[in-house]
């Protein structure tokens, strides 16, 4: 049996520390310095779970955990079982865990059953009786997103009880033996097909001693407990550490008319709404629901401005100005709506005296107070506050601020912080006059402005050498360490929103996740970031126009705390040992410790090492030279051996096929059971024939790999994967992570290099291939976009070329990218390439859409 983790963690965190206990001043200082470092180290929150897919899937895509495997626990007088639970709505019917006992046949399940008002949970001896039956608050344990379970077998005492939160229900006379070997199986296990969907995390068994299990892999089928030691087995698993890293696309909306979106925490519902209609999103559930107004939302919308008093459950609409000649417009400026009869009410009439595009704004419940700040019209930046009390229905203008200057700005992100009492603003373009025609310069600074003093300070200003980009108006600020927002370079058509974690100390700050595209042609386009503290969820909402009027809204969701690109990565990597945790934990101590000691004060982060900016020009006529151990998606599908000999020949159509299924599988799912390989292969044959058809192509696929170095095709367990070493490339695998790194310039030249080979997969059409296509190519389009951008700019002519003809091997009726690459090839004189550029596509144009291409050369080129 082994020890508990966490007891022998620090033991070994302590003994260290003692080692050093003479260098510090006092005990005091030395048990004061052990227990922050011990408790940032063991106790610190981490992202993850495992999810189980429940009845909306077939049978064999239900998740099935069984937790010991083929290992055997035992406990003597009494053991435990708890975890925490998150319940989804997509199936509220089944059974959570069964636990058997290897000693007798005696079973118990847990079910769950979430269909009606409350949510019932009920403890069973499988195939008997009821033992113990939990209804519990429905919004309540929903809320609170993670929610803790425990199953306490006293074998003692002779009784079993059930925690659920902080409730607990026991039953007694069980009759439970002296010694149990438990057997424990979450979701689908034997013949019980009936599971929910749910997801568990950090799960512990146990009594003195225990086993405990993070969950937190990011792929694969194996799970290991904290220590790193592989236990049991799970099948169809939905990793959600994943969620803490890419965005996950919820929903959209469209409004011919101008419209304004909002979240509600408090509800868990995102509003989107027009004057004449109210989209209702539960985030929780995916459902929309919506309501036409009885009558129109009295404000004029022109830019869809609104926030949200969740204490009361209203919604208030609000312009700040109207331009002529609409500067007669008489009606209300703010309105509310009443989010329970969804009527609308007018509350004001006054304007500010300029439009204010793109403030920043903040609402404080406690005073009833709705302040914003800065903003462009009429020419000029504002640096103004302006505050509207919905209690009195007056606006007001804060004034008799000191220290330090603000200038006037717009594009700013802006925060409210109860604990300190205080706005902070960040970032923005603007000047010190507030005049355009001065022209504009971007911000990377932070200002707080005390409330209690009307005191300004500014606490930072950092240097920037990256593209320059603004924030969204929406700052995600939790308490006085750091702040979240979304950045993107507002000057390109086709962008990129990432979300910046921004230290409120000195402005050092991390790229977290992957990316979001925004299209930013109007300046009525925005974006906006929500934090929801009991679904641990971020919301992300970009509303993007088209003639700022009718406008597409996006929602995305994020797991909190999100992880970088690098964090992500240490939860794909094996699983190190106990041991050498210890020794990168001990590590990490004495690098604290040695601080300490000496007293040296951080001198800065080095500057990055300089990139070169030569230019990649593309040679149609000569080939991109190959490496040896390397198999090749882009282009034509190409295999070279140890002696860079070309062994394609070696690979037929199946064997391609079968290597691209299983490295897919491989890459998404940590790889591919056998049953579903053969499914989608060999659908129409018996199983007989199957198991043969399988078993020669796994050979002849093992036998053409052989010829490579660092990498193998292997069967672990049930299932089919790819494993490799450095010593192997493969260009899809390299692209795939060259796009989430968040820094493309730095390998520019070695992603030109793969697109250059030309499509992906670019002679398989086969239906099989669709899915591995549409994965690369929705991750891959928006990048492309922005960078094609970014090079014209920089007159990078050939790359502009090189970017946009990728672009159109995605989607050959993309015109932006058709009229990038005729601008380009104009720049570098080839006049007759662009026309003949031009007339290929109108051709295929009419070909797919059955009409002229409504756009001559002459505009394009204009």
């Amino acid at each position: 049996m082994n020890k508990p983790y966490l007891s022998r963690m620090q033991g070994h965190v302590l003994r260290f520390f003692w080692n050093f206990e003479g260098m510090y001043q006092s005990k005091r200082e030395f048990w004061c310095i052990f227990f922050v470092f011990s408790f940032i180290s063991l106790q610190a929150s981490q992202p993850g779970g495992l999810k189980f897919h429940g009845s909306e899937q077939p049978i064999n895509q239900r998740t099935s955990y069984n937790v010991f495997g083929n290992k055997t626990a035992e406990f003597a007088d009494y053991y435990a079982i708890e975890f925490k639970l998150s319940l989804y709505p997509t199936t509220e019917f089944g059974y959570i865990l069964r636990i058997k006992n290897k000693e007798s046949n005696r079973i118990y399940n847990l079910f769950y059953d979430g269909q009606g008002d409350r949510l019932t949970f009920k403890f069973n001896e499988e195939g008997k009786n009821n033992l113990i039956v939990a209804n519990l608050n429905r919004e309540k344990l929903l809320n609170m997103h993670w929610f803790k379970m425990k199953i306490l077998f006293d074998q003692k005492g002779d009784s079993i009880k059930l925690t659920i939160n902080d409730q607990t229900y026991s039953v007694g006379n069980e009759k439970l033996p002296e010694t149990y070997y438990p057997v424990i199986l979450f979701g689908k296990s034997d013949h019980i097909i009936d599971v929910p969907s749910f997801a568990i995390r950090d799960l512990s068994i146990g009594n003195q001693e225990k086993y405990f299990f993070p969950l937190n892999e990011s792929k694969g089928n194996a799970v290991h407990d904290a220590s790193g030691n592989t236990f049991g087995e799970v099948s169809n698993p939905e990793w959600l550490v994943n969620d803490a890293y890419h965005w996950r696309y919820k929903t959209s909306f469209k409004s011919q008319s101008v419209a304004g979106a909002n979240y509600n925490p408090e509800k868990k519902v995102l509003y989107y709404y027009n004057r004449d209609t109210l989209y209702i999103y539960d985030v929780r559930s995916g459902e929309t629901t919506f309501k036409i107004f009885d009558q129109q939302c009295p404000v004029n919308l022109t830019l869809g401005m609104n926030f949200i008093d969740a204490k009361k459950n209203k919604l208030y609409s609000y312009e700040t100005y109207y331009a002529p000649p609409k500067d007669t417009y008489e009606g209300p400026t703010i309105a509310s709506l009443d989010l329970e009869t969804f009527q609308w009410t007018a509350e004001n009439y006054e304007q500010l005296p300029s439009p204010l595009h793109h403030h920043g704004s903040y609402f404080n419940s406690a005073t009833n107070q709705f302040t914003l700040f800065g903003g462009f019209g009429k020419m000029r930046y504002s640096k103004d506050f302006f505050t509207y009390d919905i209690s009195t229905k007056t606006w007001d203008t804060l004034s008799g601020f000191t220290g330090d200057f603000l200038s006037p700005r717009y594009f700013s992100s802006v925060g409210y912080l109860k604990k300190t009492n205080s706005i902070y603003i960040f970032g923005g373009m603007g000047n010190d006059s507030g005049e355009q025609t001065v022209g504009r310069k971007y911000y990377y600074d932070l200002y707080k402005i005390d409330l209690n003093t009307k005191n300004v300070t500014k606490l930072w200003e950092i240097p920037w050498e990256q593209d320059n980009m603004v924030p969204v108006r929406g700052m995600v600020i939790l308490d006085d360490s750091c702040f979240y927002t979304l950045c993107y370079p507002e000057h390109f058509s086709e962008s990129l929103l990432k979300l910046y974690r921004f230290s409120l100390k000195d402005g050092q700050y991390d790229i977290l996740g992957d990316s979001i595209p925004i299209h930013s042609d109007k300046i009525t386009t925005n974006a906006n970031l929500y934090y929801d503290s009991t679904l641990n969820n971020l919301f992300a909402v970009v509303q993007e126009f088209d003639n700022d009027i009718s406008s597409d809204l996006k929602v995305y969701s994020l797991a909190f705390p999100p992880l970088t690109v690098e964090e992500l990565a240490t939860y794909s990597k094996d699983k190190t040992s106990y041991a050498a945790f210890v020794i990168l934990l001990s590590f990490s101590l004495a690098i604290g410790i040695g601080y300490l000691i000496y007293r040296k004060k951080k001198t800065g982060t080095a500057s990055p090492e300089d990139t070169s900016k030569q230019e990649y020009v593309p040679n149609a006529k000569a080939e991109v030279a190959m490496r040896a151990n390397a198999i090749y998606l882009f282009g034509e599908f190409t295999v070279r051996d140890r002696n860079n000999k070309n062994i394609t020949y070696m690979f037929s159509a199946q064997l391609k096929q079968i290597f691209c299924l299983i490295l897919q599988y491989t890459t998404t799912e940590g790889g591919i059971a056998s049953q579903r390989l053969s499914n989608i292969l060999w659908p129409d044959k018996a199983a007989d024939k199957v198991k043969n058809s399988r078993g020669v192509t796994i050979n002849h696929l093992r036998k053409a790999l052989s010829e490579l170095d660092g990498i193998e095709l292997v069967y672990d367990k049930g299932y089919f994967k790819i494993e490799q070493s450095d010593a192997f490339y493969c260009d899809y695998e390299r692209c795939m992570f060259i796009i989430s790194t968040n820094d493309i310039e730095k390998h520019r030249d070695e992603l030109i290099e793969i697109l250059s080979r030309g499509k992906f997969l670019q002679l398989s059409d086969h239906p099989l291939y669709d899915s591995l296509k549409e994965e690369l190519e929705k991750k891959l389009e928006p990048v492309l976009l922005l960078e094609m951008e970014k090079s014209f700019n920089a007159e990078l002519y050939p790359t502009t070329i090189v970017f946009a003809e990728a672009i159109s091997n995605i989607d050959p009726l993309n015109d932006t990218a058709l009229t990038f690459q005729i601008k380009a090839m104009q720049r570098l004189k080839m006049t007759d390439e662009a026309r003949i550029r031009y007339q290929t596509f109108i051709i295929e144009y009419k070909k797919i859409m059955g009409t002229d291409y409504p756009h001559p050369y002459k505009n394009i080129i204009g």
